[in-house]
């Protein structure tokens, strides 16, 4: 008998670290290897936020902190909702855990019941599925094509809807496409969430702040009447180049937040009492290097957008928002390159020309890959050309 739990063999490693593993690996043994899988900016964290950690270090902010956010940092939240979103929460609607997938986790361990559904508009994030899953509750994945702008529509939507559904989870911009919900696409998607009332929307908007050509963010709890049944998610660690300080909040009923707190007291306790004090930082100090990156970003963008689109065999739309592209590789899958699907597209790729991407399959649709922009135009010039070559040799 084994000693490994039946929930834990319902779900698999996720894709896009066992890509960014496999590439320090074969850097750690002397291969030259472009890693675009990784969701991380190449960015630092901007000094006034290191400078807050160490402040807090030296004076002595190094103990226990309330389970589910200090004071301070829950109001700074509090704060950067209602400047930036237009949306009032109290203190106790509010709970940190040690990046924005604790938070997704908590909330679904917190409310998935066996056989509760979660709808999960593919492409997804990786994680999603797997959580729903170790929660108990069943992954309803809804495909939304390229011509869709690879996001979900009120058709779509009101289909997929059963007695079952607890929630349906929305992320703008997206994370493996950069595709963002427009005001009119969120109110749509409202219509048909107002009138099934037992339905709860899951908001991931960590990349909330890197957007392009005149793009206008809007979370559903800001432009709706579901405020009450909404978990709005988000985090530091994409806009403001955080992700190994691990904290990531939310806001939505004291219910919910509530029962999300009491699973964080049986698991982790506090986030990093560092960190915490590095987010209040990040929160309430100075904003203009967003701006600044998410206009290094956009030139990546079109570089990598303008590089895939003159290469026979590839396709690929231009995001609105994160840091991700997702081109289709499907003119490459036939019997002359050999190439059946698009994990053999991502394997060969690797293994001849050194540049490692993730297969669209691991986000739920085939004949894709997903490339991260974030690292540094010399990194992203070299891997356009070798993508192209390898490409070349394939015909």
């Amino acid at each position: 008998m084994s000693i490994i739990s039946d929930s834990l063999k319902r779900i698999k490693p996720s894709p896009t670290i066992a890509v960014t593993q496999k590439a320090r690996e074969l850097k750690a043994v002397g291969k030259d290897v472009i890693g675009l899988g990784a969701g991380e900016p190449d960015f630092d964290t901007p000094d006034n936020i290191k400078k807050a950690a160490i402040k807090a270090i030296i004076n002595g902010d190094t103990k226990y902190t309330a389970v589910d956010g200090t004071p301070a940092l829950k109001k700074a939240i509090v704060n950067k909702f209602k400047r930036e979103n237009k949306l009032n929460y109290s203190i106790d609607q509010i709970t940190v855990g040690t990046g924005g997938k604790q938070v997704i986790y908590n909330a679904f361990m917190a409310t998935l019941n066996k056989g509760d559904e979660v709808i999960i508009p593919a492409p997804f994030w990786v994680s999603y599925p797997d959580m729903v899953l170790l929660a108990g509750g069943k992954p309803k994945i809804v495909k939304c094509t390229e011509q869709e702008g690879f996001k979900l529509t009120s058709k779509k939507l009101k289909k997929a809807i059963t007695k079952k559904t607890k929630w349906v989870i929305l992320n703008s911009p997206s994370n493996p496409t950069g595709a963002g919900y427009t005001k009119r696409e969120i109110k749509d998607l409202a219509k048909v969430l107002i009138r099934n009332k037992k339905v709860h929307i899951l908001s991931d908007d960590i990349y909330e702040h890197i957007k392009y050509d005149n793009f206008n963010f809007f979370t559903i709890a800001q432009i709706s009447k579901l405020k009450d049944r909404t978990l709005t998610m988000n985090g530091v660690s994409k806009s403001y180049a955080m992700t190994g300080w691990r904290i990531g909040y939310a806001a939505g009923p004291k219910d919910i937040i509530k029962a999300i707190g009491k699973i964080q007291s049986q698991s982790t306790s506090n986030p990093s009492s560092i960190s915490q004090a590095a987010a209040v930082e990040a929160l309430k100090g100075k904003q203009s290097f967003i701006k600044k990156r998410s206009k290094a970003f956009k030139e990546r963008r079109d570089f990598v957008i303008k590089s895939l689109n003159n290469i026979k065999g590839i396709n690929c739309i231009t995001p609105n928002g994160a840091f991700y592209v997702f081109p289709s590789c499907k003119g490459l899958l036939n019997k002359k390159t050999k190439l059946k699907t698009d994990t053999d597209f991502v394997q060969k790729l690797l293994e001849k020309s050194n540049v490692a991407v993730v297969q669209g399959s691991a986000f739920g649709l085939d004949g894709y890959f997903r490339i991260s922009y974030a690292t540094s135009m010399k990194n992203l010039k070299k891997a356009m050309e070798r993508i192209k070559s390898f490409c070349e040799s394939l015909s």
